[in-house]
């Protein structure tokens, strides 16, 4: 049995950032929980307090997965009920333009996402170049450790993908340069509102504002969702409006840089299900049961 450790961490959602999850630490060996929370990507806030701030809004899953280890490490661990409803709703993407993705595989495709993201933001994938491809970001990037390969990348926030590696920064701003000269711009694209820090983030239609109530302090925003680059026709056309996702719709046109690029992460499923129902309010979400094809 695991020897106990005078530590206790009580997780609850943010007071005023949407989907983020604080942890505050007590105990004589509260170092030993925060060690363990900083290397699973969580953010000191303040002395014992940690704070968990995707850019997929999945913070409450992740919190239960890192509840788990801690307490597997003999570390107690409180969540609050509200904590634990956000943890235990079943919730998806509206208009994901990958529908066929099960809830599974779309957590994988953003967890990939933010992976990209902390690389860029900790300064250890440096961007060469981006432009814009009609339908949403595209860069190219080197990873700077060492052996580190040349990337390129598509899309924003949680759907931002690497579609492509080179052997060079060379040769990936030379295939880069060639497919996307017209709109190419030097350096990083300017930060989205996903991408930038929760306290320089603009006020937007599509992200709620902080709430007295705290059943609001839940609710993730939906940002923006742009069609990946892909051969297949299962892609769906950018909206800023935020309804019932389709599993049809117009083909993407993104140029691919090679043969191979730009292949989907998610197995296709000719399964049919019953399509999912948006939910109202401010954050317009679509909420599945646990018979659709998105249920874990």
């Amino acid at each position: 049995m695991t020897p106990a450790i005078d530590a206790h961490v009580r997780l609850d959602t943010h007071p005023t950032h949407p989907s983020a999850v604080q942890a505050v630490l007590t105990g004589s060996q509260a170092h030993v929980a925060v060690m363990a929370l900083e290397a699973a990507d969580w953010s000191a806030a303040a002395t014992n307090v940690l704070v968990l701030a995707r850019i997929d809004h999945e913070e409450p899953y992740w919190a239960a997965d890192a509840a788990k280890h801690l307490i597997a490490e003999g570390i107690t661990v409180e969540i609050t009920p509200r904590l634990q409803e956000a943890i235990d709703e079943e919730w998806t993407w509206a208009n994901y333009p990958m529908p066929w993705c099960t809830r599974s595989e779309i957590r994988a495709v953003s967890n990939q996402a933010q992976k990209i993201h902390d690389d860029i933001r900790h300064g250890q994938l440096l961007i060469h170049a981006h432009a814009h491809d009609g339908h949403t970001t595209i860069a190219v990037g080197t990873y700077l450790h060492p052996s580190g390969k040349s990337v390129y990348l598509h899309g924003e926030d949680h759907l931002r993908q690497i579609a492509d590696i080179f052997d060079s920064p060379a040769k990936a701003l030379l295939a880069f340069e060639k497919a996307h000269s017209a709109e190419m711009h030097p350096g990083p694209a300017p930060l989205t509102d996903t991408d930038a820090p929760p306290s320089k983030r603009a006020p937007s239609a599509t992200s709620p504002q902080p709430s007295p109530n705290p059943s609001a302090l839940s609710r993730r925003p939906s940002p923006s969702t742009w069609p990946i680059p892909a051969t297949t026709t299962r892609s769906s056309t950018p909206s800023s409006k935020r309804t019932a996702s389709s599993k049809s719709g117009a083909p993407g046109t993104t140029t691919p840089l090679s043969p191979t690029t730009n292949r989907s992460p998610c197995a296709s499923s000719s399964t049919t299900t019953p399509g999912p129902v948006t939910r109202s309010g401010p954050s317009p979400r679509t909420k599945h049961r646990s018979a659709t094809a998105c249920g874990t």
